[in-house]
């Protein structure tokens, strides 16, 4: 394992796992975390070797969302640019999460908090603690959800619970997360990591080319027709249907054996 003083990396059986490191904060996000997951991900788009990420986070939270202690207004100065921080910081590792394709898994530990919670959504599979938290808490501050909050509460739970959830910043508790859609499943705190890691490892040996396509497809379906889509899927079928990994599946049906995907 590798470490920078913000975010823990690892690389096992074709699983980068990300690990949010600032505990004594809560894992909340200064700019070194900032530069440091974004390198993690960035890393996964480059590397081959990658097939899956997994992202937590270390200690008893997941993530906090932005680091307030250095934005105190009782220190004085200008009004903070929080619009930079955004367009700087957590808008680039967005959209480098939402346009990897490969699975990232995100297994909340404990509090995902703001952008904590909204980073924590955009990832593919999202595996929680039965004793994890979602908070909006922006409303608690005078501010709005960022990180794609707003985009993806609408989009996943529809108007009125998104408006419940941004305008009270009530915790969302994990169990009530995934029956609303919003994750894919609560577990057992004592079974969140096992589970996490054994979904991304199962994740990482299959056929990477295809599961990337389909995370495409299904992230852009929302804003096309059905005769886009079907053409969409036209193509990416022909291009999935070339692979290597498409000739050992079926050869694997046909053989009666598990397939060993190269994901080429």
């Amino acid at each position: 394992m590798t470490a920078s003083p913000t975010v823990l990396s690892a690389l096992a059986d074709g699983v980068l796992v990300l690990t949010l490191n600032r505990p004594e904060k809560l894992n909340s996000f200064n700019e070194d975390m900032h530069l440091a997951l974004r390198a993690g991900i960035r890393r996964a788009h480059d590397d081959s070797d990658v097939r899956a990420v997994l992202l937590t986070g270390s200690g008893r939270g997941f993530c906090a969302g932005q680091d307030l202690g250095d934005r105190d207004p009782r220190k004085g100065g200008p009004a903070p640019d929080l619009g930079h921080t955004l367009e700087t910081f957590y808008n680039p590792t967005l959209r480098l999460i939402r346009s990897l394709e490969k699975p990232v898994v995100c297994a909340v530990n404990g509090v995902a908090a703001g952008a904590g919670a909204n980073i924590a959504f955009a990832c593919d599979i999202v595996l929680a603690a039965k004793s994890a938290r979602f908070i909006q808490a922006f409303a608690k501050i005078g501010l709005v959800p960022d990180a794609g909050g707003t985009w993806q509460l609408a989009r996943i739970l529809g108007e009125p619970r998104a408006k419940a959830l941004a305008l009270t910043a009530e915790p969302l508790m994990a169990e009530k997360a995934a029956d609303w859609g919003l994750i894919w499943k609560a577990v057992d705190d004592a079974d969140l990591m096992a589970e996490a890691e054994a979904l991304a490892r199962s994740l990482a040996a299959g056929p990477t080319l295809g599961l990337g396509l389909t995370k495409r497809l299904i992230q852009q379906a929302a804003t096309t027709t059905l005769d886009q889509q079907l053409d969409t899927e036209r193509d990416a079928q022909q291009q999935a249907g070339r692979s290597a990994d498409y000739a050992e599946g079926v050869t694997a049906f046909l053989e009666k054996r598990p397939a060993r995907f190269s994901g080429q």
